[in-house]
């Protein structure tokens, strides 16, 4: 089974949630402060959402992915450091100037889903760290370059890839985009990798949500005792951008952007 063609009144819908996704989480981002525990950005979120859209729903809210044992317990994923993604706010991790923070956070919409992620810098940090943040940005958008109707998903993660390979980083491999819509998750998987050419052919109305994940170092993962949050083997930083696109018959549209 593959990607998921939607229609033109679930186009609208995605678009409608995507935009206040972006939103949301651009007012989110904005407050972020060296001090402040990742369960005050949890709390901020959910009164944003509120506001913005009280008819919207966050959709990783009791979420169960495939292969979890127990639904993610929050609105908002906040990632720090060597944590690439799914990081469970608390009370217990305190954002400190230096750090390198992902958010990451869906929203149902009308009956559909749109999902986008951004890493940013708490306060002052290494160049090394500003330069992966930039580097991962930058290939998220060079992945929505290849996402042209004719092109395959090879040519997106190849895009990725290319990036990264440049510069050193780690790759992820067993985390991905999918496709997006009318669930969370949704066929096709995208690597952050691929050869040009190969896997699933792109078409207008697949709706996809890229997301490159890169480290400074090992591109091996471990998943903590909480079942969710995914960290580098060698506790390496990690960045991870994420936005929704629509593939037309054109350019890709990103309704995850402001």
């Amino acid at each position: 089974m593959g990607a998921i063609i939607k229609t033109e009144k679930e186009l609208e819908s995605i678009r409608k949630g995507g935009k206040l996704l972006a939103e949301i989480l651009s007012t989110v981002a904005a407050a972020v402060r060296p001090g402040m525990k990742s369960s005050e950005l949890e709390t901020y979120t959910l009164a944003e959402i509120i506001r913005h859209a009280p008819d919207a729903v966050p959709s990783f809210l009791n979420y169960t992915p495939d292969g979890a044992s127990h639904p993610y317990p929050a609105a908002l994923c906040v990632s720090i450091n060597e944590e690439i993604v799914h990081g469970i706010p608390s009370d217990d991790k305190v954002l400190c100037e230096g750090d390198c923070v992902s958010l990451d956070l869906g929203l149902e919409y009308e009956g559909t889903f749109t999902d986008h992620a951004m890493s940013l810098a708490v306060g002052p940090v290494k160049k090394e760290v500003r330069e992966l943040i930039f580097d991962t940005k930058e290939a998220l958008y060079a992945g929505i370059a290849a996402a042209r109707a004719g092109n395959t998903i090879g040519d997106i993660g190849a895009a990725l890839e290319k990036i990264a390979r440049a510069k050193g980083y780690g790759i992820i491999h067993e985390l991905a985009g999918h496709g997006v819509g009318r669930a969370v998750h949704e066929e096709p998987f995208i690597p952050n990798f691929g050869k040009p050419g190969t896997g699933e052919k792109l078409k207008p109305g697949m709706v996809l949500a890229l997301e490159p994940m890169f480290s400074l170092g090992s591109a091996d993962i471990k998943v903590l005792r909480d079942g969710y949050t995914c960290v580098t083997a060698d506790k390496s930083v990690s960045a991870h951008f994420e936005h929704t696109i629509i593939i037309t018959d054109g350019d890709p549209e990103i309704v995850t952007e402001l």
